[in-house]
């Protein structure tokens, strides 16, 4: 009974954190368009920028009101070619950025940029957003928009969901030059290249995880730990050393960063002779992890 209590009790805290990191990045998504990227016409990709570049042919209408009906209709056009593949998590970013957005254009109306300084605030206008939008895709969600785009490309044409997003912004990033300017267009292709790179090295820095092998005498103390208290799996092999050759259990485990931490104070406690082994992986592909594209 307590097993499944400190399960269920490890699920809920995963949720929290899931539902925390997700509108984390969603309001730095929201407030880096908002604040940086619309009032200086960085249309640096996503249904962001085609919802600035359609604000110029409708003005009266929000920016976060043509994002929500953009959304609608490629989630629409997702769920008829793509099937459910797009999950709660999705759907719920997908209405709440516009949300945001819509809220924050009430809120805080901004007639011009914040400062003179372009170059700067195209800055802001991508780390803020890039940052954001890598802790939402974190979770498992997304943003919608070009990301269903995306996928589209790839069941049909086979093309990469990286190239696919990279060509979506890339031509969003040119109808920029051709309603705002040669200037415009220029600083939107360099946002769409700065947010590729940043958006990439973010997951990948969040998605570092620890492949700790452990040779203990306390082998189960320390696998019944993982299991039982960090709630991952290990696997536990005998191995021979070459110089006693005496059999020893070896546990191997994958661990996120703060667990691993955790594990290492846990075998510190109980085994301070323990040999550990750790090295760095951003792919792990199985059970409790990323499954295959």
């Amino acid at each position: 009974m307590s097993i499944k209590l400190k399960t269920s009790e490890f699920f809920h805290r995963r949720l929290t954190k899931d539902f925390l990191y997700l509108n984390t990045g969603l309001l730095m998504v929201a407030f880096g368009i908002h604040a940086f990227r619309n009032p200086n016409k960085f249309a640096s990709g996503g249904i962001s920028g085609l919802s600035l570049l359609l604000s110029h042919y409708f003005p009266f209408l929000p920016i976060g009101s043509l994002m929500f009906a953009l959304n609608l209709f490629i989630l629409g056009l997702g769920w008829a070619l793509l099937g459910k593949q797009s999950g709660a998590k999705s759907i719920y970013g997908t209405f709440a950025l516009s949300g945001m957005i819509w809220l924050l254009e009430l809120i805080m109306p901004l007639q011009k940029t914040i400062t003179t300084a372009k170059f700067m605030e195209l800055i802001y206008s991508v780390f803020i957003p890039g940052f954001g939008g890598a802790l939402v895709f974190h979770t498992g969600a997304s943003t919608g928009g070009t990301d269903i785009v995306a996928q589209i490309l790839k069941k049909f044409f086979h093309i990469r969901i990286s190239y696919g997003l990279l060509m979506v912004d890339f031509i969003i990033a040119l109808g920029a030059g051709v309603l705002f300017g040669v200037e415009a267009c220029m600083y939107s292709i360099l946002g769409v290249c700065l947010k590729s790179f940043l958006l990439d090295s973010v997951l990948e820095s969040l998605r570092i995880y620890k492949i700790m092998v452990i040779i203990s005498d306390k082998s189960k103390t320390i696998y019944n730990y993982i299991i039982n208290e960090i709630h991952r799996g290990a696997t536990v092999h005998m191995a021979q050393g070459a110089f006693t050759t005496s059999q020893r259990e070896v546990i191997t485990t994958v661990l996120s960063r703060r667990q691993a931490l955790k594990l290492q104070q846990f075998i510190k406690k109980e085994d301070p002779a323990a040999f550990i082994t750790i090295s760095n992986s951003t792919e792990i592909i199985g059970k409790g992890f990323e499954g295959f594209e």
